[in-house]
């Protein structure tokens, strides 16, 4: 198909849609409802009475870029987790390190563990037992994870929140200034120390740059390519798509729906800059955007592989803190990324946050607020289920 003609059907959607808001997220709130099959593992999670089986089915709803959930469990050994990696399953374009696949590590092993520790085990997680990856990930295993049963272990209090949690992509309330009481939960979740330092920015001139260095790294990455098509890559269109992958970037909406059944979407053609399914996914990313009263970050010294996955820990408590006390979270990774298109939003954000590189860097930046009022309870995303997910 001729790209003139692509970009004149495909674009009369104008939901093209929300292709990828940086690698933990995408723009747009039209991606819902999805099958009831893709979302089971949800409710299914704490119905497998063997420990490991128990702590994994509450692992894999933890979130990860771009909704690939790459982790392998290997249970060949009783008593013993053995957590490698799918490298079919990474961003090489917009996560050139694997920084973020890193992070998701993190938030995986968090849950895992206070799953663990709600069954009466004590989860010994030993990281990179192969040794330490280089620049990119390879093929070592990455965790090692002991089930040791302890009589002291106890749930922790934001365990309750793991099915619960949502990443929420809509326009959050912009009346409601997130509280100083939240604001000071959220910081006490990620437990800094260690070289790990988390808040949230909310003054009103902080807010306005992060919104403009935010909005500026996520037209770069649409209208950049090879960062545009890893995300079209992975766009699940239709319930059908959807119960058949259960992981990727999820998109329901009627009009694309019926665009693309009719051979006139054709999601391999990169489109104009200046179409509409590019110019209507920066639009609508503004204005979610302009609805955000605040911004969660997290910095560590360095960038060790395993700050990154101290990071991502710290992401999944802030996260559950989050969803215990009614706020929404949206990762805003786009500034963060390290491919050459962003490096200014990348210098920008870490002077912005007083984290000059390469003594830190800023692993995490998400929009925080309050959803708006009468707003729908925000559906789950797709997960692939535990079987998926297990090798031995």
């Amino acid at each position: 198909m001729h790209r003139r003609t692509f970009m004149r059907l495909a674009g009369g959607s104008a939901v093209l849609a929300a292709a990828a808001a940086g690698s933990w997220a995408w723009a747009g709130a039209r991606v819902f409802p999805v099958p009831q099959g893709a979302v089971a593992a949800w409710a299914a999670a704490g119905q497998d009475a063997e420990p490991r089986r128990f702590a994994l089915a509450h692992a894999i709803l933890a979130p990860n870029s771009h909704n690939l959930q790459p982790w392998r469990a290997d249970l060949s050994v009783p008593g013993v987790i053995g957590i490698s990696l799918d490298p079919a399953r990474m961003l090489p374009e917009t996560d050139p390190y694997n920084r973020q696949i890193t992070m998701g590590l993190g938030t995986f092993l968090e849950l895992l563990e206070m799953a663990a520790a709600a069954r009466g085990f004590q989860a010994q997680t030993t990281l990179f037992p192969e040794g330490v990856p280089g620049e990119r990930l390879n093929g070592r295993r990455l965790a090692t994870v002991r089930m040791v049963e302890d009589p002291q272990a106890a749930t922790p209090p934001l365990f309750a929140e793991a099915a619960r949690r949502r990443t929420d992509r809509r326009a959050y309330d912009p009346s409601r200034p997130v509280q100083a009481g939240d604001i000071a939960a959220l910081a006490a979740a990620a437990q800094p120390g260690d070289g790990l330092r988390a808040g949230v920015a909310t003054g009103r001139g902080q807010v306005a740059e992060i919104r403009r260095i935010a909005r500026e790294a996520w037209a770069q990455e649409l209208l950049t390519e090879r960062t545009f098509m890893e995300s079209a890559r992975v766009l699940r269109i239709g319930t059908s798509e959807i119960e058949r992958h259960r992981h990727g970037i999820v998109i329901d909406a009627p009009m694309l729906v019926l665009l693309e059944r009719s051979g006139l979407y054709d999601r391999a053609v990169y489109p104009a800059p200046d179409s509409i399914a590019i110019t209507s996914q920066i639009a609508e990313f503004d204005a979610i955007t302009k609805a955000t009263a605040a911004y969660l970050w997290i910095v560590t010294e360095g960038n060790a592989r395993a700050a990154q996955v101290a990071a991502g820990r710290a992401y999944m408590r802030m996260a559950l803190e989050a969803s215990a006390r009614g706020l929404a979270l949206h990762p805003n990774q786009q500034a963060l990324q390290e491919y050459p298109q962003v490096a200014p939003h990348h210098a920008a954000i870490h002077e912005l946050l007083d984290a000059p590189r390469p003594a830190n860097t800023v692993q995490m930046l998400a929009r925080l607020g309050y959803p708006s009022a009468g707003a729908s309870e925000q559906p789950p995303a797709p997960r692939r289920g535990l079987e998926a997910h297990l090798t031995g």
